[in-house]
């Protein structure tokens, strides 16, 4: 994970943000071990209060579970259940934004699957 923070949002929550994109992307997998508290703290250089925030969060939506003496844990079905999250925000959030700049600009279906194709096409 890479320690640049944005100002308009509090570190915890970028912090947890980073850490669902790494259960995402398979980087953290189901069972496997988040990196301790002090570690994080360490690697960020931030409080380790506001690592223990963010991953209260994840224990707080069940991606993550504790285990007393041994650290933290990607729960079974974490990814699944963040995709699903993920799709419904694309499908209620963005894709409407994105659909009205489709048409916006005129861009026909046969447009967009060429310039999906094309750039598939390209190494």
């Amino acid at each position: 994970m890479e320690a640049r923070w944005d100002d308009n949002q509090p570190i915890y929550w970028q912090l947890r943000e980073k850490t669902v994109a790494a259960i995402l992307d398979g980087t953290l997998a189901e069972g496997q071990p988040l990196p301790s508290v002090r570690q994080v703290a360490v690697d960020f250089q931030i409080n380790p209060l506001t690592v223990s925030k963010a991953y209260q969060s994840l224990v707080d939506d069940e991606l993550v579970e504790k285990r007393r003496g041994v650290g933290m844990f990607v729960r079974e079905g974490a990814r699944s259940k963040l995709l699903e999250s993920e799709r419904k925000h694309f499908l209620n959030e963005e894709w409407p934004r994105l659909v009205q700049r489709i048409e916006k600009l005129g861009l026909s279906i046969d447009e967009l699957l060429a310039a999906r194709d094309e750039k598939e096409s390209k190494p």
